[in-house]
Formats: structure tokens, sequence, C-alpha cells
């Protein structure tokens, strides 16, 4: 038994989304890469209750780390299908955190049951906050709430009855800095999806641009305004919840490796990152990342730079796993149809997602630089 199973909490729900990752999203796993949204199985697990775990009552945090492991057994199997887990789970943590009425009590229930699915569309903010970018949502003050312009160019887990939390600039008239956040349906007058390029992974995770035109948002659907007292709160819950999709890529690379030992364990022998070194290194990982869980609302500098550094890691080691596992697995593992070489590239997503290791890094770089005295 190693690390991390010693340190499992209870497994019902994990139980529960294990047999729907090892049954209906395995059999589906090559068809999603390829372009066909998994709708059935993610409400499937809604209803197992991996979208739940994180959402404590109030403003409060529930088990973070069940959430994580339940992401990471749905990516273990399906890395396109374990980051949609996290789209759902992130809206939810929005949708809680906002303390508001209108989008907490029975929407965040049928939304943690899986019952409504919702994205975030929250990348291109967190460049902009790092210098990376500009604001491409604006928001107008009209009244009974904002009129909303813009596009943005990378959506997943959308659909015409989906929503998605994203953040607008707001254009007032003052001259200083707003930003406003909250949740845009799909379905919306003046909202339209629109294709985006093909991917070399992951197609079937329904991602779109989402162009908004003149789109009426009311206080019904703000999370947070100002936004950025808001994203300070849940900026580091929310890259710690991305942690369990490079957990699980990188389970599942090892996973394969294993697979192979019988008949290649002779020669395998030979290579760099063999699957005992590469698990040790996992399990110690998940360790970490169990004990930030226990914070994840912590504002502490020092803590925000450890989640940023397991965010970093898991990139990291999902990249060696999976180019690992191929190299294990030799000419079979380069078929396109092999799971291996579909987690090579599912790997490649893990590290330039937002925050991808350069923007990780840089955020380091950048909290880890001595303060000035004032």
């Amino acid at each position: 038994m190693n690390m991390a199973e010693l340190q499992a909490p209870p497994a019902s729900m994990l139980d529960a989304v294990r047999a729907i990752a090892d049954g209906p999203l395995r059999a589906a796993a090559e068809a999603t890469d390829r372009g066909v949204y998994p709708r059935d199985v993610l409400k499937s697990l809604g209803a197992a209750g991996a979208y739940a775990a994180h959402i404590g009552p109030g403003l409060q945090a529930g088990d973070y780390m069940q959430a994580i492991r339940a992401m990471t057994e749905v990516s273990r199997v399906c890395g396109a299908s374990g980051f949609m887990v996290w789209c759902q789970q992130v809206c939810g943590l929005y949708m809680q955190q906002s303390g508001n009425p209108a989008l907490t009590g029975e929407r965040l229930a049928a939304h943690s049951s899986g019952a409504r699915l919702g994205a975030t569309g929250m990348s291109n903010p967190m460049k902009a906050y790092a210098g990376i970018e500009k604001l491409l949502l604006r928001a107008t003050p009209v009244a009974g709430g904002y009129r909303i312009n813009g596009t943005l160019p990378w959506v997943s887990n959308l659909g015409p009855d989906h929503y998605a939390g994203v953040l607008a600039g707001v254009d007032d008239g003052s001259g200083a800095a707003r930003e406003l956040m909250f949740l845009l349906p799909c379905d919306a007058a003046g909202v339209e999806l629109r294709d985006c390029p093909s991917f070399s992974a992951m197609e079937g995770t329904n991602t779109w641009a989402l162009r908004c035109t003149d789109v009426f948002i009311g206080a019904d659907a703000v999370l947070a305004d100002p936004a950025q007292p808001y994203i300070a709160r849940i900026r580091g819950a929310f890259i710690l919840l991305q942690t369990g999709f490079g957990l699980g890529v990188a389970q599942g690379a090892i996973d394969s490796m294993w697979r192979v030992e019988t008949q290649l364990g002779h020669v395998n022998g030979f290579l760099d990152d063999r699957p005992d070194t590469l698990q040790d290194e996992l399990d110690a990982l998940t360790a970490r990342i169990a004990v930030l869980c226990a914070t994840p609302f912590s504002s502490e500098r020092q803590h925000l730079i450890s989640v940023l550094d397991v965010r970093a890691h898991a990139s990291e080691l999902a990249l060696r796993a999976a180019q690992s596992a191929l190299l294990h697995a030799g000419a079979r593992g380069y078929l396109l149809s092999s799971d291996v070489q579909r987690r090579v590239r599912e790997s490649h997503f893990v590290a330039i997602v937002t925050p991808a290791i350069k923007h990780l890094r840089k955020e380091i770089a950048r909290l880890s630089a001595p303060e000035m005295p004032a």
C-alpha cells in the first residue's frame, strides 16, 4: 500500500467515481479525445458526488483533498474528462464563495449534483492579473445591472444550456480600475458560442469561443463586485483544485508502465524514470497537496507559493511520466489509438493550461522577491 492509499479518506464516493472511471468513462475515452462530449458520464460523476466534496456550508471549505482525489481517479483514465471535472468543481467554488443567494441554495445544489453543468472562463483574467494579457470582456453599468461585450477565445465544458464563471473590466467613466465577476448563461440573449481551431487532443471538452454582444447581467448573476478581493480569496483554492488533473494523468501513465512490465521489464529496466520511482514522487507530491488542502483559502504568501509550486510540480511530473510511459511501451505506444499516446498529448495540456508552467514560475518569482521597505 502506497502513501496516497494510507492517507485516503472514507471511500464511498471515491469507489463510485472509480467504478464510473473504469467502466463507461474508459469506454468513452478515445471518443472523448476525438471530439465526443461525454455528457452522460459527467452527469453520472455528479450524481456520485465528484463535484460536491469541496463545497462546505456557507462560505466554509469542504474536503478539498476528496475533490482532488475524485478528479485524479477520472484523469488517470481520461484527461479530458478530468479537466471537465475541474471546470465543474471550480465553477461550484465560484458560486459558493459568491455568497449570492441567487447562486447558492438550489442552484448550487443542482450544479454540485451534476444536474446542471458549468464552466470557468478565467484563463484571460488570470493572465491579466499576472500582466500577461489585457482583459477581453468589458462591462458597462446600465439600469439594473451591466452590459457585457467582448470575446473569450477558449472556454471548456460549454453547451447551449451551460454557464460559465467569467470576469469583465468595468467601464464606469471613473477611470478607476475595477472588475466584475459573474455567471454567464450560454442561452442569454447576445451570447454566441463560436468554433475554436482543432486541438491535438481533448477535442471532446466542448471548448468554444464565447462572444458577448450587449449581454445583460443582473444582480442575480453577480459573483463578485468588485472582483479583486474575491479573486484574492479563492485564487489558491482555484489552483489547488487543478492539481488533480496532473496527478491523474501521471498516475495513468505509471499504471500503463506497470502493464508492460512482465513483457518488457528486462529491457525497460535500462530507462530513466521507472514506475516505482515515479510512484514514490507522485505519492510525496500528493501528501504535500493534502497538507495544503487543510487551508485552501489561506492568503498567507508562503502558502500561495507552495500552492503554485505543487501545481507546477504536477505539470512537470505528468510530462515526465507520460513520456516515460511512451518509452516503456515502445511502438505500441505510438499508435494513435493507444492510451499511452493519448496521455502524452494530455500531459502537454496539463502543462500549458492556465496557469501554465511559465505563468506559475513567473508568479512564484514575483511572490518570492524580497519586499521593498516602506
